[in-house]
């Protein structure tokens, strides 16, 4: 099988990690031409997961997307969501045609407020009949030391979800298939807000109690949202929605959980940002998510709580009361 991975942090380590334990061709692209050549000539990614062997017979590194594409038949997609549109600028929808597409973004179009599957749609005309999504629970630290996960791929074409979980399906990662696409990109988004959110509570004093009713209350809050947005019957308690989002409000190793935990303690977004080094796609999640909202009257506390601080530099010891008295 032929793949192209998009994308060069640890997410897309991780997964080019994963396939590369079943009988895989991968066309790895990535934008650094140093990083590409590291890996040649190392068989690592010098950045990201550096632990984590790349196979040369299996994988080979591209910096030209439009050759890392051709002959392909698969083509994950694995950058944060804000640049999403610039990784793919130099390509048409002709290069994507007949290709089926897996999002690993756990994010949304900044400048759209759209999901990247309804992006791709839109300015690509892919078919959603032709795209799936990776949801967790699954961080790619814990990928890295093999240490047994669990991913769920959830598409409209139940043929397609089955393909791809088959695919990634490895001795360390469990898969199923799943339907519900909306309900669990949707989720994804929400579970990274909520992460930071809890990050920020923690950041000023909250403690393990609070962060228990944050969640909880988050699941409503989550369901919530896809209900309005994507109707259909669900079971929120499966691990691609509340499993997600406990690994995510709960791990050490959430990038979301630990941006919110500096914005806690008195960081500004860009101190935060520039320390990290790394993309915490709740923060460009705040706003979609936000803006998005605007027009149901939907209760969305924990959401308001972080659009506040993040977006209006509202006190953080004024939101954290506010919240309090929202939380049940």
């Amino acid at each position: 099988m032929k793949i192209t991975v998009i994308g060069g942090g640890s997410w897309a380590t991780a997964i080019t990690k994963i396939l590369c334990e079943g009988n895989v061709q991968i066309k790895w692209w990535m934008r650094s031409v140093e990083d590409a050549e590291h890996i040649k000539k190392h068989h690592h990614n010098r950045n990201y997961l550096s632990s984590v062997e790349i196979h040369p017979s299996k994988v080979k590194p591209y910096t030209n997307l439009k050759e890392a594409l051709r002959g392909t038949d698969w083509v994950v997609l694995a950058v944060p969501a804000a640049f999403v549109s610039d990784a793919l600028k130099s390509i048409s929808k002709s290069n994507l045609e007949e290709k089926k597409i897996i999002s690993a973004v756990k994010g949304m179009i900044p400048e759209s407020n759209q999901l990247i599957t309804d992006w791709l749609a839109d300015n690509y005309q892919v078919s959603h009949q032709n795209m799936g999504i990776i949801a967790g629970p699954c961080h790619a630290e814990e990928v890295a030391l093999e240490k047994q996960s669990y991913l769920t791929i959830a598409s409209a074409n139940m043929d397609l979800a089955n393909d791809f979980a088959n695919l990634m399906r490895c001795r360390y990662v469990s898969t199923s298939p799943l339907v519900d696409i909306y309900g669990v990109e949707y989720a994804a988004v929400m579970k990274n807000i909520v992460a930071l959110s809890c990050g920020i509570t923690h950041g000023l004093g909250g403690g393990d109690n609070f962060q228990a009713v944050m969640v909880s209350n988050a699941m409503q809050e989550i369901k919530r949202v896809v209900d309005v947005i994507a109707p259909m019957e669900r079971d929120l308690s499966a691990s691609a929605y509340l499993g997600d989002l406990l690994v995510t409000a709960y791990s050490q190793f959430s990038r979301n959980r630990t941006f919110g935990n500096m914005i806690g303690r008195g960081y500004s977004v860009q101190a935060a940002q520039l320390e990290m080094n790394m993309i915490a796609e709740g923060y460009y999640a705040v706003k979609c998510i936000y803006e998005m909202m605007q027009r149901f009257e939907v209760p969305m506390p924990i959401t308001n709580f972080a659009y506040q601080i993040l977006y209006k530099n509202a006190s953080l010891k004024k939101e954290f009361e506010v919240l309090k008295k929202k939380l049940i």
